[in-house]
């Protein structure tokens, strides 16, 4: 046994490439074929894999020092800081049948999303039943699927990928939580990320206001226990609504080196694409059937995908690279707080909720630039860059980005001057969306939102653009180019300039989530200098003059937009989250003159066949420009029909 371990231990450590290792990756169930047996065209059945992985990371490596308190991780035996991870893959059954790209889907939250949006199918995290694969759009195509869990602070259940990181031990400090409830009950329990330090209320503080940019609060009626560590109850204030935002500061302990999961993924990746087998001899499950990767996340995902560029982990240990293309979805400005003490992937910043939690400032896009307010130069790239090896990127995003995720800063500087991308990074608004939808979405109202949903679905522009990205990556054929709003052609502007049309009952304020310098010094932290910010102009239906159009808002029947207002009860007036809305046409002349509607009504703009034709004549001038595929044009057209 001793020397076992000692055959481990040199296998390991025996030269600096092979310090970061998946000592371990364990096949815990292989279903062949998967999905009841299905097949996918030319690439026939599919194998679906359940694994687990454990990686062992070197803290000296220069690579591994940027993950914040891995100096203060515990290590094993070989002095290397470990973490396990939940490994999913799905593979053609036989591998001369596969394209030899693995399409990394990161987990969001620990769920798989990119068969949601690329397959259109039903969702969900137990890939068992035949329909589960939806369309079977990247399994016909011979796309060999992954994901893995990344991060550390979730629970196991529910099919979720998670990642099981170590604690930094005795280490303390000061914590932040903030709590939006949009009910009234009280009290009401709330759960804490860390545990606390101290369990006496007096050691901590509680505050509420009613909007984000309100003076946080200690009125009478307002009071808190510890329910243990873990939890607190909350006895609410008069004189607040469903939507007010209830902020604790608190002593916690126990932080999670939550920064481990961008080296698992880095890790993992590397060793599906490079290696035989694990340290300890078991076969890698893909081992010479993949030469190239792409990395796809939606939303926070594809805003953890902006931090593992960012800090420099599309290269591993040996110096190779790990992903060849990026698609970030959904990421606007942002990254995550995922690389930091006490950290919280899982917060996002919006214009009512988390905007003052770390991952949404500078730097905000790919070139480096220079930023005045901080006196730092930067960018998404600066390591990639430095390595020479970045990769290429698609990113898209919605018309909420702009209002709710800072995406105009990926278009300016940090002086509100238009920003020319690089080569290799290609930008696309999918014009007048809202943050997410299914497929075949429904417009219809919510519990918190004034106006009804918005159902425009991103699925089919995406698939054009993986189409695109694997050319660019494979046969170095460049993609469509870039389609987003930008200061130089005025298709971005100030908020007051938008152009939206006066639809009756429903008023464009221009609200958005504005970026600020952050001080991280003071818990909370201090807002600071307010940076440029700018919006998609729109024509007189409310329309994005730039973007990926849909052929659907080439003949509109509503005005789509990518935001929405929470309604009275919820924090009136301030932006509802992810949702966007749609705000159909009059349908004659009459009703619109009567409500005083200035958009045309849709018998004056179409008679007979004028809408179907409008839609066919968009959908073939979107697969000539690359941006559609035949299937999903000849989709649009027979919906309409």
């Amino acid at each position: 046994m001793l020397a076992g371990l000692a055959l481990l231990a040199s296998l390991i450590g025996a030269a600096e490439p092979l310090a970061a290792k998946v000592i371990k990756f364990e096949v815990r169930s292989v279903e062949s074929p998967a999905f009841e047996g299905r097949g996918f065209g030319a690439a026939g059945t599919y194998d679906r894999i359940i694994a687990r992985a454990t990686i062992a990371v070197s803290p000296g490596d220069p690579r591994n020092a940027v993950i914040v308190d891995i100096d203060r991780a515990p290590r094993n035996a070989q002095g290397l800081v470990e973490a396990v991870a939940d490994v999913e893959i799905l593979r053609p059954t036989v591998a001369a049948n596969g394209n030899r790209i693995l399409l990394y889907d990161v987990v969001n939250r620990g769920r798989k999303l990119a068969l949601g949006l690329l397959n259109d199918a039903p969702g969900g995290n137990d890939l068992v039943k035949a329909g589960d694969a939806g369309s079977g759009f990247l399994m016909n195509r011979g796309y060999t699927i992954m994901w893995s869990g990344w991060q550390g602070d979730l629970q196991a259940g529910g099919g979720r990928a998670i990642l099981t990181v170590p604690v930094a031990p005795e280490t303390t400090g000061l914590s932040r939580e903030e709590f939006i409830f949009d009910h009234t009950e009280s009290p009401v329990g709330a759960p804490l990320t860390y545990p606390a330090a101290n369990l006496d209320p007096a050691s901590a503080k509680l505050t509420v206001r009613q909007r984000e940019a309100d003076v946080p609060q200690t009125p009478a009626g307002l009071s808190f226990r510890f329910d243990g560590p873990s939890k607190i109850t909350i006895a609410r204030p008069d004189g607040f609504d469903a939507g007010a935002i209830y902020e604790l500061v608190y002593q916690a302990k126990d932080p999670k080196v939550i920064g481990l999961g961008l080296a698992a993924t880095r890790d993992i990746v590397s060793f599906l694409r490079n290696e035989a087998a694990d340290a300890t001899g078991t076969p890698n499950a893909l081992a010479g059937r993949i030469d190239r990767a792409i990395g796809f996340g939606v939303s926070q995902s594809g805003r953890y995908l902006h931090d593992f560029l960012y800090y420099g982990f599309n290269t591993d240990e040996a110096g190779r690279t790990v992903f060849e293309g990026l698609m970030p979805h959904l990421a606007g400005g942002k990254r995550t707080f995922t690389n930091f003490r006490f950290a919280q992937p899982g917060r996002s910043s919006y214009q009512h909720a988390d905007t003052l939690f770390p991952g949404a400032d500078f730097p905000f896009s790919y070139p480096v630039t220079s930023d005045p307010l901080t006196g730092r130069t930067d960018g998404l790239m600066a390591r990639c860059l430095a390595a020479g090896n970045c990769p290429k990127i698609i990113k898209t995003d919605t018309e909420l980005e702009f209002y709710q995720g800072r995406a105009s800063l990926v278009a300016t500087d940090t002086q509100g001057n238009a920003l020319a991308m690089p080569d290799n990074v290609r930008l696309f608004l999918l014009s007048n969306l809202q943050h997410a939808a299914p497929a075949n979405a429904k417009s219809e109202l919510t519990r918190t939102c004034a106006f009804p949903s918005n159902p425009l679905y991103a699925g089919p522009p995406l698939r054009a653009l993986l189409t695109a990205m694997q050319g660019w990556i494979t046969r170095a054929a460049p993609p469509p180019a870039s389609r987003y709003p930008s200061r130089a052609d005025g298709t971005l502007v100030e908020p007051t300039a938008v152009g939206f049309p006066q639809i009756p009952g429903v008023t464009h304020f221009g609200t958005m989530n504005r970026a600020v310098v952050l001080d991280e010094r003071t818990m909370p932290p201090t807002r600071g200098a307010a940076y440029p910010v700018f919006l998609p102009r729109t024509d007189a239906d409310g329309r994005n003059l730039a973007g990926l159009r849909l052929p659907s808002l080439e003949a509109p029947v509503a005005t789509h937009m990518g935001w929405n207002y929470r309604k009275p009860g919820f924090g009136e007036g301030e932006l509802c989250d992810n949702t966007g809305s749609m705000i159909p046409f009059a349908r004659t002349r009459e009703e619109r003159l009567k409500t005083g509607d200035p958009r045309l009504s849709l018998e004056e703009r179409y008679r007979g066949s004028e809408r179907a034709d409008a839609m066919a004549k968009a959908a073939r001038k979107l697969v000539e420009e690359r941006l559609l595929l035949e299937e999903d044009a000849k989709s649009f057209v027979s919906a309409v029909n």
